[in-house]
């Protein structure tokens, strides 16, 4: 094992956690990152064109696709697949999100952006996803964001050919509040629950995902405007309509 990753490891052990910010009564971080601009409804994830999928079928038909059909993407589909990753099913006194996707503590430290290629009814460009009120905010990027995106993807040439890239962030402080240096550990965990249920959710309306953990790291933060440290890129998917 790499002295690195042994490294890491070990340091997050229980033996070595310091008291967090949460037992040192410290006041807990926002739910979800502020939006650089408004915020635009998207519709509800049941409008979808839904297939009826057997939880099994779907678990035993999912596969990484990586060509897609050249149609766009519909915008309800895209809703749905926001909601099966990350939606917010209720809210606990505003201190705490259920989601359709576990996470440690019920922390939900991730954010999710998204290149947008071809979905009905939004511009190709950047946006970052509302969770908690299920709506887009798009972010400031470059005209050629989408080659700028596929060049941070170490070039993989399913980022050109999806509707719609998600591109996980992780917004350490909401987890590290909890948990100490020890939360490191569940982002990661937290990042391949949202992206099995996008592959899951897929199944239903007819779309393909690729996950991809390969991307230069500080690249992808930047096109973000993610600063590396409390913010940073942690996982992403390709997703587009089967051919």
């Amino acid at each position: 094992m790499s002295r690195t990753g042994r490294t890491f490891l070990e340091e997050t052990k229980f033996v070595y956690l310091a008291p967090s910010d949460q037992v040192l009564g410290r006041p807990q971080p926002p739910l979800e990152r502020p939006h650089a601009g408004p915020v635009t409804s998207l519709p509800p994830p049941e409008d979808a064109d839904l297939r009826p999928v057997d939880l099994v079928e779907a678990i035993a038909r999912r596969r990484s696709v990586r060509t897609y059909a050249p149609e766009p993407l519909p915008l309800a589909t895209l809703s749905y697949l926001l909601w099966c990753s990350q939606g917010v099913t209720s809210v606990y006194r505003d201190a705490w999100t259920f989601r359709t996707v576990p996470s440690a503590g019920a922390r939900h430290a991730l954010e999710t952006y998204l290149l947008i290629n071809q979905v009905e009814g939004l511009a190709p460009g950047l946006y970052h996803y509302a969770a908690l009120s299920h709506g887009l905010s798009e972010i400031e990027a470059p005209e050629d964001a989408a080659e700028a995106v596929e060049e941070a993807l170490i070039s993989q040439p399913m980022v050109g050919n999806a509707a719609v890239v998600f591109l996980w962030a992780a917004d350490i402080s909401r987890m590290t509040w909890r948990y100490g240096e020890r939360g490191y550990r569940y982002i990661f965990m937290d990042a391949g629950h949202a992206c099995q249920n996008l592959y899951l959710g897929a199944e239903a309306v007819g779309c393909g995902v690729c996950a991809m953990a390969a991307f230069d790291d500080d690249a992808l933060n930047a096109l973000l405007g993610l600063d590396g440290e409390r913010l940073f890129a942690i996982y992403a998917a390709a997703v587009g309509q089967k051919g």
